[in-house]
């Protein structure tokens, strides 16, 4: 066997998702964000068109970011649907972070390969950081949702209007013991055509 798949199994089994209310103070360093964006940039792209683009706030950009959500969800949403808990998460998840990647998906001037295609192929390189992270013992939350799919959105993280943001990943470190978790088997979501 080229790897140890005991070590793979390991780590793809205990990807977790870990909210930042849950992150400790402990800061990432830079050096381990490029190591997740350097293995993102491994996924499988169709054509080669790599459409991964990553926005990442650190900082003072944690505030800039923060700021952003909180204040267009203010601006957007009718008084009668705000909703105070979702409010104070786009004002505190930023601020509770390490870092936050924006997910974003550049689409082909041709447009030769399908858009599903490309939001696939960025959605495995999401998988690599999931990963990677997980490796690093780093909590990460993948939030999408709103703001994530308005125009607005794309105006602030400077994409063009073809292409997309596909979410957030916040990026601590858990403050307390890695959680477990549980899968239906395979047999619930697998049926075997051998003929």
């Amino acid at each position: 066997m080229k790897y140890d798949l005991s070590e793979i199994n390991n780590i793809i089994e205990n990807r977790r998702t870990i909210y930042p209310e849950l992150f400790s103070s402990r800061k990432v360093h830079k050096e381990q964000i490029d190591r997740l964006l350097m293995n993102a940039t491994w996924a499988p792209s169709h054509g080669m068109t790599q459409p991964w683009r990553f926005k990442v706030f650190m900082n003072d950009g944690l505030k800039k970011l923060s700021k952003y959500q909180s204040e267009l969800y203010q601006t957007i949403i009718a008084e009668d649907d705000f909703n105070e808990m979702k409010f104070e998460k786009l004002i505190n998840r930023p601020i509770l972070s390490s870092a936050v990647v924006a997910i974003c998906m550049q689409r082909q001037k041709s447009k030769k390969i399908p858009e599903i295609e490309e939001i696939e192929a960025v959605a495995c390189a999401v998988q690599n950081i999931l990963l990677t992270a997980t490796a690093y013992g780093l909590a990460v939350h993948w939030s999408s949702g709103w703001p994530t799919y308005r125009s607005e959105t794309k105006q602030f993280l400077n994409i063009q209007s073809a292409d997309r943001c596909l979410g957030f990943l916040y990026i601590g470190y858990p403050a307390d013991e890695w959680p477990s978790g549980q899968r239906k088997p395979i047999e619930y979501v697998t049926d075997w055509i051998n003929e």
